[in-house]
């Protein structure tokens, strides 16, 4: 099991999967007194939850959690689960004697690997927030457990992918880090190779996504979507983590191709929660380039699972003779 660490003060990252039916739920967890917050949403098959209250114009400023989970409309059960740990802490709004947690979340589709009977639930959601630590698994942990890429040429010709993390450091203080669970359908390459991608029968031979998109498909399936949360400690508004939320999308075209489909739900959220003063154009290349390392990482921790080999698998048989 591979490790990462947050150095962001006040925000903890917590997992829940089921690694037998292969899916799962991570959930990020903001400060106890919340954290600014924006989403944008480029792909064209979204399962969101909460999107609408982030909007720069809406009433509410703060949020809670981002909790991101496999089992595509299924999984936004396991946000109740965050909301029912958050609200038994006493983190949220008060209003009379309640205590209502604001959580945003987004699912991805891996009903298609594993058990499509299995999917992040209430109780997966309470206990990934019960987990949640600055120190947390990547891999096929969390939302990464059913990840896959590469599916332009079926299913069957897929590799299994995974949930990565990089954290970026700038001057003053300055950290953005980045969580993704990465579920395209076209193949992350680092602009030298591909890193995980189509394959042909032998599970060995990559075919490629770009001529594939050109000649080799009729229409794009489903089972697919990455979805991804930016942390940063940077003293940031609503209007400008919606702003960073963005341009951290161009890491996703800079290591996923194809991307943002009609088939992909890709999601960006950004937290903010800190006082350090930086440029929003800063944030936002910093966030860009750490949603860049952290779809590599996710590909690279990833583990063979559900009859899928994964980048460890195909690289030791590509050195082969």
């Amino acid at each position: 099991m591979e490790k990462r660490t947050i150095h962001i003060p006040g925000f903890r990252i917590g997992t829940a999967e089921d690694r037998e039916g292969l899916s799962g739920v991570t959930v990020i967890l903001a400060p106890a007194s919340g954290a600014f917050a924006g989403v944008d949403v480029r792909g064209c098959a979204p399962g969101t939850r909460e999107t609408d209250l982030l909007s720069p114009e809406k009433t509410v400023q703060q949020i809670h959690a981002v909790v991101l989970s496999g089992g595509s409309a299924f999984g936004l059960e396991a946000d109740c689960g965050v909301m029912k740990y958050l609200s038994e802490h006493q983190i949220g709004f008060v209003l009379g004697d309640a205590v209502v947690p604001l959580v945003c979340g987004a699912v991805l589709f891996d009903l298609a690997i594993g058990s499509s009977c299995s999917y992040p639930d209430l109780a997966a959601g309470y206990q990934a927030a019960v987990s949640a630590s600055n120190v947390f698994p990547v891999g096929c942990y969390g939302a990464g457990t059913g990840a896959t890429v590469g599916k332009l040429s079926g299913f069957e010709h897929c590799m299994k992918s995974g949930a990565g993390y990089v954290e970026l450091e700038g001057q003053e203080g300055l950290h953005v880090g980045a969580y993704i669970a990465v579920n395209a359908c076209g193949e992350v390459y680092d602009g030298q190779q591909v890193l995980a991608g189509a394959l042909a029968a032998d599970d060995r031979t990559f075919l490629s996504s770009p001529d594939l998109m050109v000649h080799g498909y009729h229409n794009l399936s489903g089972g697919n979507t990455s979805i991804a949360c930016v942390i940063t400690n940077a003293d940031l508004t609503k209007a400008e983590c919606k702003a960073v939320s963005g341009m951290a999308h161009d890491g996703f075209a800079r290591a996923i191709r194809p991307v943002h489909t009609t088939m992909d739900g890709d999601t960006v959220f950004t937290m903010a929660a800190g006082p350090v003063k930086a440029s929003i154009d800063t944030v936002g290349f910093l966030a860009e380039e750490a949603i860049r390392l952290a779809i590599y990482d996710a590909v690279k921790s990833a583990e063979a699972m559900g009859g899928r080999p994964a980048y460890r698998d195909v690289y030791t048989k590509l050195e082969k003779p």
